[in-house]
């Protein structure tokens, strides 16, 4: 162990570990037994224990070693649970070299990605749950991730859960051909873990932890699925993202628009590697939702090389994604391009037409509203659209665009 010298940088590790491998070590303590919530348990007394014990004696040579030891002592005798601290690092050090090996060779996240993805569990909690237990967020950032309470979607990991135990369901990789029916959620789940990493739910001094982690899994289920066309799809769209992150904040930190961002500060590697993919999966003629959205940002990188956004290409696009994968998403930037082109008539039924009771509460929404109601000249009504977009947007830097946009706005109503 190193020295107690720095008992909040100490704090800081045990919160790091936490982060970057909930999952692995999840995956690792629910395989013996097949329950999930029981390996959740037990890593939770183990991260109390480190955060309670590492300030004090110092930060294990091997921290994620050290918390699996430490829940593994949990899971074995409960009775046990006020000595775990104690009992922990000598049992490391008879076990270091299992442990390492166990932790650093044996990340064994996808196979329960693929396990939460199993028919068996209800659809609408495939992704969530691979959220929760893979990547460790909460059930309250998952619920507003898809637009539901958090009490249902509370309800929905729980149920899945016990169904994994219950059912005794197998972990491990399952056959190509089984694999592929699973797909689909363990797609949806890595994006929308990279989405929750590119709205900042990163640790400060770890800006790409979970939009790095959600890439690393596309990569992985590429390497191990190359024929399907839909994993280089996602993993082309989150390297379009990814490529303009410098280019999201000015000099003050303050957010850029991608419409006013500076192309030379994108990643061209990054924007070269998604071509290549979106080229490649387009040639095996199979249509998908992560293909068309990949395209879509193709569309707006090719912006600075012509001097114009294609608007055609993008309609085009958004009518393939709406009839095929249609959702509030979809739905959204459909509406915004038809107001771009013009349309500004079909662009607010576009919006009208969504379910009310879910979109009045997604801030996306009201910024897109307040585009339209622009365009078609009503300022008036743009203003109040932003205003309630801005109270419901919780990032800082968001909230100040938007409020800078409302404040412009509101100087250029007549005296």
């Amino acid at each position: 162990m190193s020295q107690p010298t720095d008992p909040d940088g100490s704090r800081r590790v045990a919160e790091q570990a936490a982060r970057t491998s909930y999952g692995r070590l999840i995956a690792i303590l629910s395989m013996r037994r097949r329950d999930i919530a029981a390996a959740e348990d037990a890593l939770s007394e183990a991260l109390i224990a480190a955060l309670r014990t590492w300030p004090q004696t110092g930060v294990p040579t091997n921290p994620d070693a050290w918390l699996l030891t430490a829940a593994r002592n949990r899971q074995k005798n409960e009775a046990r649970a006020r000595s775990v601290r104690q009992a922990a690092e000598p049992e490391l050090m008879q076990q270091i070299e299992l442990a390492e090996e166990t932790v650093q060779a044996s990340d064994r996240r996808l196979e329960l990605m693929f396990v939460c993805a199993h028919p068996a569990i209800d659809p609408a909690a495939r992704a969530p749950l691979m959220l929760q237990t893979v990547l460790g967020i909460d059930a309250a950032t998952i619920a507003r991730a898809f637009l539901v309470e958090p009490a249902t979607m509370s309800q929905r990991l729980v149920r899945a859960k016990a169904r994994i135990r219950d059912a005794g369901l197998r972990f491990g990789i399952p056959d190509r051909a089984e694999m592929a029916g699973r797909l689909d959620a363990v797609l949806d789940a890595i994006y929308a873990a990279f989405g929750q990493g590119w709205d900042r739910l990163d640790l400060p001094d770890m800006p790409e932890a979970l939009t790095g982690e959600a890439i690393w899994l596309a990569r992985l289920v590429v390497e191990m699925l190359p024929q399907e066309p839909e994993a280089k799809g996602l993993l082309a769209l989150m390297l379009y993202s990814s490529a303009r992150r410098l280019a999201r904040r000015d000099d003050a930190g303050r957010f850029v628009p991608l419409d006013r961002q500076d192309p030379r500060l994108w990643d061209r590697t990054r924007i070269l590697e998604a071509e290549a993919l979106l080229t490649v999966a387009s040639r095996a003629g199979r249509f998908g939702r992560y293909q068309c959205e990949a395209a879509i940002q193709s569309v707006h990188v090719q912006r600075p090389l012509t001097g114009r956004l294609n608007l055609t290409a993008l309609l085009k696009l958004y009518d393939l994604l709406v009839t095929h994968a249609d959702s509030i998403g979809a739905r959204i930037g459909r509406a915004v391009v038809l107001a771009e082109t013009g349309d500004i008539g079909s662009a607010r039924a576009e919006l009208d037409d969504l379910p009310q009771d879910r979109v009045r509460r997604h801030q996306p929404w009201w910024v897109a509203r307040s585009q339209v109601s622009l365009l078609a000249g009503d300022i008036a009504d743009a203003i109040a659209c932003l205003t309630e977009a801005i109270r419901l947007t919780e990032r800082p830097e968001i909230r100040d665009h938007l409020s800078d946009r409302r404040e412009t706005l509101v100087r250029s109503l007549p005296a």
